[in-house]
């Protein structure tokens, strides 16, 4: 019995998901602290822009966003073979996960070092290894409970809207229910997190987090359409490894269709 569990193509290829997802939400979550120049990254130069009256804006954007267009693919296609349930599913324990995550990291940033290692650093550029390791790893409570509820609630959203859109076209326009879930729920992503963790956390005003949640909304909106192909590549080569029958009755199964 537990044979054929394992060895099931089905199964084997949720466990793949299931994994990758957490993992990518967790490296995500824990790169999250470094804030890259998106203009420096394609080699452009920097052009600073105003919004909502908020000047000297420019594409400035969390390090987790460079992974997050793959929880999206991820998101889509465990919703197209799966349905709701395995993607609230994965989301609950992803939750948990880095909820246990960063519980880790507050325990070993708490733990007393050792004296010798606090200035072990060859690289003169660290004297004290400990502030150092704090300071990576020790993200402000705010940001980490803002961004876990964000995923959370963005997630539920992207499911509902989804599976709104495909009772719709049915099989059809997988494009039309990928990247119309991905923009509206990316939305609400994008403002929970910045209203939670700078609004709440911080007391910024409304003109900030509104400007700066158009700045990372726009990048996401842009990066929910250039992976649009990516995920009929994935999708045809899961279609070719379960087998067309399989598939089909996988994706009649999600939707909840009677008799699958």
């Amino acid at each position: 019995m537990i044979h054929k569990i394992v060895n099931d193509k089905a199964t084997k290829l949720f466990i793949f998901f299931a994994c990758f997802f957490v993992a990518n939400a967790l490296i995500a979550e824990a790169i999250g602290g470094k804030i890259f120049s998106l203009e420096k990254m394609l080699g452009l130069k920097v052009h600073t822009f105003t919004i909502f009256g908020e000047s000297n804006l420019s594409f400035n954007l969390t390090c987790g966003v460079l992974l997050w267009p793959l929880e999206f693919v991820m998101t889509d296609i465990v919703n197209e073979f799966y349905g709701p349930k395995a993607v609230r599913r994965i989301s609950y324990i992803a939750v948990a996960l880095i909820s246990y995550a960063f519980l880790m990291f507050y325990l070993a940033i708490s733990t007393p070092p050792a004296d010798w290692w606090i200035t072990s650093s060859e690289d003169p550029s660290v004297p004290n290894l400990q502030s150092s390791f704090s300071f990576i790893f020790g993200q402000g409570m705010w940001i980490i409970f803002g961004s876990l509820v964000a995923f959370l609630v963005s997630q539920i959203v992207d499911v509902t809207v989804f599976h709104k859109i495909k009772k719709v076209t049915g099989e059809k326009y997988v494009w039309l229910r990928a990247t119309g879930s991905t923009v509206i729920s990316q939305l609400v992503d994008s403002f929970i997190v910045l209203f939670i963790a700078f609004k709440i956390g911080r007391g910024w005003s409304w003109q900030t987090v509104l400007a700066i949640c158009v700045v990372n909304y726009t990048y996401k909106f842009f990066m929910a359409l250039i992976m649009t192909p990516v995920i009929y590549f994935v999708e045809h080569r899961i279609v070719k490894y379960l087998g067309p029958e399989k598939a089909m009755a996988m994706k009649r199964a999600a939707m909840g269709k009677p008799g699958e």
